[in-house]
């Protein structure tokens, strides 16, 4: 990949984007993690308005620590780089109290739940600012298997890094100087109070779920690991697939409509 390239590519195709849009510039969650690091980045380097959200819930400090040192070497290098940090534990709380008991103690569902916070916490403080919500998912999340929550982080109004897999995102973060702790770290979604990584979830490396994206042969002649790669990638493809295909729309029939 010619990561000089693709950065000025990418840098160009969210500046057009947002003026065509007829807005002032981008909101961005920041997790700590490489892929917000580098979309961060990317939409500051357009020179529009961009404004970085730290949002913790019950978050492990070394992410939010991450999180906010990568804040401040934006702001530090972009003049058109601002940020927020706003603390929604007290109002998960909250929600977690009034939902039912069942659906409380239910760690998937709360998990999905502090992901479709923050995102209605993007779009009303992104309305406010004539911003577009920036989404922070790779080729690999949000293609191949799913690995983001339906209307939380999967929630956004333009996908810079989305045709770029893992590898490529660690290769143009450090293009663009993301900051080292943040392109070292382990991904992780940030769902989850013990700070568990993707690769604890999933099952699979970015790599090997890289690899299982594009295998197309026999799996019946791969090494026993990777059968087993091939299959946590073939699973999480069938079962999240609703999330990468259009909402169903039951279509009446013409003859149904004639008086």
């Amino acid at each position: 990949m010619e990561a000089k390239k693709v950065s000025v590519h990418i840098t160009a195709w969210l500046s057009n984007y947002c003026d065509k849009a007829g807005l002032s510039g981008f909101i961005i969650g920041i997790s700590g993690g490489v892929d917000s690091g580098l979309a961060s980045t990317l939409c500051a380097m357009t020179g529009k308005k961009t404004i970085l959200l730290s949002m913790p819930i019950h978050q492990p400090s070394a992410e939010y620590q991450r999180a906010k040192n990568h804040i401040t070497d934006l702001e530090a290098r972009f003049e058109n780089v601002s940020s927020m940090d706003i603390d929604l534990t007290a109002s998960f709380d909250q929600i977690s109290r009034d939902f039912p008991k069942d659906v409380a103690a239910h760690h998937l569902a709360m998990a999905n739940t502090r992901a479709r916070l923050r995102m209605l916490t993007l779009y009303a403080i992104g309305q406010v600012n004539d911003c577009l919500v920036c989404g922070t998912g790779n080729k690999v999340e949000d293609f191949g298997v799913g690995f983001y929550t339906k209307y939380g982080d999967g929630g956004v109004d333009i996908s810079p890094i989305a045709d770029l897999t893992k590898s490529e995102v660690w290769t143009l973060a450090r293009e663009v100087q993301v900051i080292d702790e943040i392109v070292k770290a382990k991904p992780t979604d940030g769902l989850w109070d013990d700070g568990r990584s993707d690769e604890d979830q999933i099952g699979a490396s970015y790599p090997e779920l890289e690899w299982a994206m594009d295998y197309k042969g026999d799996g019946s002649l791969l090494s026993e690991r990777k059968q087993k790669v091939l299959a946590i990638y073939q699973r999480l493809h069938r079962i999240n697939k609703h999330k990468m295909e259009p909402i169903p729309v039951c279509v009446i029939p013409n003859e149904f409509r004639t008086a």
